[in-house]
């Protein structure tokens, strides 16, 4: 008795630490037979047994908490197969692509490599990206279904989602829903050939709203979206224009609605692992072994509603230092929330670009980088070179100088250059993170005209 009493009390200071409330507490305590066959499944991996798991609702199934994010893969099968085998070898189960992730060639990647593995070793996610108004038919929408199937060598997909949902609902209502595509996909994992079904969100929070609303209808088994600590509470402002709802918001209806999340953009593309130095600082005192990158991991991963946390780890090392951090994850505690909390305050005041480097807004018909511009303006930014001073100030022209200095290195091609930008607003409609990309582009021009 007092053994159990021993384990019961550091599941109650575990659920303290990162700031369960009752109700939710009850909830995990409630799985906790599961979490034993978990346990006991997964000792019997002497590799793997470290690794953090989540147990997705209904079906029981062991997902790793880290998830392996495939939209930018190295060109070369063999090193995605040495990447893929690294991460499977390590307790890594969840495999995230999409036919329009490189083109294509990340389904045909991802296929090959995980086809080398056992087939109970992976759960693969793939996606209906059929954002293009030519592939609203239902055939054509069909024909991108069922070639995944061919590219990824699986005769079922564990997770499949509806890509991108957030356009307004007349977009969504032509995709998916006038067409008979989602009554399709529907009937696709009533048949088993669908696992679990679920969307991934940006933009109209209507959309959202709406399909969550429905859930007795659709039984969503997953959501996806967009989660970390500075969208929490500070995604209502992204390049100028309003978001429609904060991270906070999207992982409450869903934990209320009774659906597991999947987290896309832990590091906002990069952006936490990179922040200013000051800010970094802040968190080097507390610990000073860990990277900007693994607080925000750790951030993401102390969500109890989460069942696996999406990371692009197309370099060995970056792969290697997220399996460290989920192996097992070490919650944040409420001081270390309260602090990423009050970073986040700070970095909200930062006049950064919330580029997180997808390149849906790629290729631009008129050559211009614009991820690239992006992440130069916004390196200058957290490093104080920008905003730039009053012309009139003593250091104004040497800053200009070395802004365009290192323009100039970090887009040596001229063509790619943000001048280059004619305001079409192609990209528009393409930004997940509604990004007003000609005004930001004309930013940039006008930082690099000389006075």
């Amino acid at each position: 008795m007092e053994k159990q009493g021993k384990n019961n009390m550091g599941r109650r200071e575990f659920l303290r630490r990162i700031g369960l409330g009752a109700g939710s507490a009850l909830a995990l305590m409630a799985m906790e037979p599961l979490r034993v066959l978990a346990k006991e499944k997964t000792e019997k991996n002497t590799v793997a047994n470290r690794m953090t798991y989540r147990i997705q609702h209904g079906s029981g199934e062991q997902v790793s908490l880290l998830g392996f994010g495939m939209m930018r893969l190295p060109s070369n099968q063999e090193e995605v197969n040495r990447l893929v085998d690294y991460a499977i070898e390590h307790g890594v189960n969840y495999f995230d692509t999409a036919p329009m992730y490189m083109g294509g060639q990340s389904e045909v990647l991802t296929g090959n490599a995980l086809a080398r593995h056992p087939r109970e070793k992976f759960y693969v996610a793939t996606k209906m990206s059929n954002q293009n108004r030519r592939l609203w038919s239902f055939e054509a929408s069909k024909d991108m279904y069922e070639q995944s199937f061919e590219r990824l060598k699986v005769d079922h997909i564990d997770y499949y989602l509806l890509h991108s949902i957030g356009g307004g609902m007349d977009t969504l209502k032509g995709r998916f829903l006038d067409n008979g595509v989602l009554e399709f996909l529907l009937k696709e994992r009533k048949a088993g050939r669908i696992k679990h079904l679920g969307f991934s969100y940006h933009g109209d929070v209507r959309d959202f709203d709406y399909l969550l609303d429905l859930q007795d209808e659709y039984n969503w088994d997953f959501v996806q979206i967009q989660m970390n600590f500075l969208d929490w509470r500070h995604a209502s402002l992204r390049g100028g224009r309003r978001a429609d709802a904060d991270a906070e918001y999207l992982y409450e209806k869903c934990e209320k609605t009774g659906v597991q999340c999947v987290v896309m953009e832990p590091l906002r593309g990069g952006a936490l692992g990179r922040m200013a130095p000051e800010l970094a600082n802040q968190l080097k005192a507390v610990r000073p072994d860990d990277s900007t990158a693994r607080w925000a991991f750790r951030w993401v991963g102390s969500h109890t509603n989460i069942l696996t946390t999406l990371s692009g780890m197309n370099l060995m090392e970056h792969l290697e230092d997220n399996i460290k951090t989920f192996s097992p994850l070490d919650p944040c505690t409420e001081q270390e929330n309260q602090l990423l909390a009050d970073i986040a305050d700070q970095m909200s005041g930062y006049p950064t670009i919330p580029c997180t480097a997808c390149e849906y807004c790629m290729p631009c018909p008129f050559g211009v980088d614009i991820p690239g511009n992006f992440a130069y303006y916004n390196e200058a930014v957290n490093s104080h070179l920008l905003p730039l001073p009053d012309i009139k100030a003593a250091d104004f022209d040497t800053r200009k100088q070395r802004f365009i200095d290192g323009y100039k290195k970090a887009l040596p091609d001229n063509g790619k250059w943000a001048s280059q930008c004619q305001d079409c607003e192609v990209c528009l409609s393409k930004c997940p993170q509604q990004i007003r990309i000609p005004n930001q582009m004309a930013r940039i021009v006008e930082t690099l005209r000389k006075k």
